[in-house]
This record gives structure tokens, sequence and C-alpha cells, in this order.
């Protein structure tokens, strides 16, 4: 009863717990008046929040690490899955980048901006912190745990891979439709390996290299430049 419980407590708190309190945040107006480092860190306390009240509810509810996705792979599987995943996500994001500079995609959200480097520190600070922690928190997250509970309770890697992309879409309320739509595409190509192998390595070496690459190259160089966001 009690690990029952906490599955479907910390699922509820994944599905509709994260998104509310991501629109939410959004929402906050004093947001534009932090300096940017500060947001870094209190996305990456958030996160990392997140990441321990699923390590209990594991515990609880007695996955394993095998159930979670942590599973290894050859360094050869790693590097082909991460470079080919790496490649689509970065080629699609930057699609999306040229297409919203031309009017063809809506434009980026306030709290997108403001979460963008402009200085070197701020580059480092979010390549060395905010990547490799959504990295890790959002694979274990959403490839994991929601991956791991939908396929053991629907009993379909297809039910999984399809409901822990959306949700991860949710999460990515303050990113307006348009960006939760994005982020669900993305989550259903990093879950890719997830479904073919069971490991959840790939998937994150993936994710980090994606976020390093956003953040520290593509996002600053190609967003369309607006006068929010100087903070």
């Amino acid at each position: 009863m009690v690990e029952r419980a906490a599955e479907i407590g910390f699922l509820l708190l994944v599905v509709a717990g994260i998104p509310a309190m991501s629109w939410l945040t959004a929402q906050d107006p004093q947001l534009r008046t932090l300096p940017r480092v500060s947001l870094y860190l209190s996305a990456a306390a958030s996160e990392w929040l997140f990441v321990a009240l699923g390590l209990a509810a594991v515990r609880v509810a007695r996955l394993g690490a095998g159930e979670l996705g942590f599973r290894p792979v050859s360094f050869l599987t790693l590097a082909g899955w991460t470079m080919l995943l790496a490649a689509v996500s970065a080629a699609g994001l930057g699609l999306l980048l040229v297409l919203e500079r031309w009017g063809w995609w809506p434009e980026e959200t306030e709290l997108v901006y403001l979460l963008m480097p402009k200085t070197r520190s701020e580059k480092i600070w979010a390549v060395a912190l905010v990547a490799p922690t959504a990295a890790l928190a959002e694979e274990f997250l959403y490839r994991g745990y929601l991956f791991a509970i939908i396929g053991r309770t629907l009993h379909s890697t297809t039910a999984a891979w399809a409901l822990s992309s959306a949700a991860f879409g949710l999460a990515h309320s303050y990113q307006r439709p348009s960006g939760m739509v994005r982020a669900a595409l993305l989550g259903a190509l990093l879950a890719w390996p997830v479904a073919r192998m069971g490991s959840l390595y790939p998937s994150m070496a993936s994710h980090l290299l994606i976020d390093a690459v956003a953040f520290g190259w593509l996002g600053p160089r190609m967003l369309k430049p607006r006068d929010w966001g100087s903070a």
C-alpha cells in the first residue's frame, strides 16, 4: 500500500506538479530583477530537490537500478548514440531558431531569454552547472522513473515512450505551446535508446551535449534579438 502510494504521489508531482510550478515561476515578476547566475543556481537547486524526492520514491517503491535505465553500455555504443541524438536535436533546434528569426515560428518566451547567458562567465555557469544538472535530473525523472513506472503499469514500452515524452513537454509550460511541443519531441528522441536498449546513459550524455551547445553557442548566437532580458 505504501509502495503504491509513493509511486502515485511522485507520479503526480512529475506529471502535474512540476508543470504547474514551472508555469507559476514564469509569472513571477521578480525573475527579471535577479542576476542570471542566481537563476541558474535556483533552477539547479529545484531540480536536485526533485531528484532527492524521486530517489525516496524509488526506495519506497523498491525499483531496481536496471528498471530505471542504469544499465551499462559499451563506449562505442554510448558514443554512437550520443552523437546521433545530439546531431539530430541540434539540427532541429537550429532550424527552429532560423524559422523564428524569419517569423515562421513563435518567438521564445521572456524566461528563455532571461536564462540565456550573455557573458563568458554566465556561459561557464550555464555549461558547467545548468547543462549537467538538467541532463542528470531530467533524464532520471522522465526517461528513468516515469518511463519505468508507466511501462510497468501499462505493460507497454510504446505507452511509456509517448506519455513520458508528453510529460516532459508539459514540464516546459513556461515556454508556451510551441516550446512544449519542441520539448516533447526532444523527450521522444531522448527516450529512443531507453526503449531500444533499456539504458539511460546515452540519453544523459546527449542531453548534456545538447544543452551545452544550446547555452554555450547556438542560443546566444541565433535567438532573435529582443529588448528584454538584459539582467
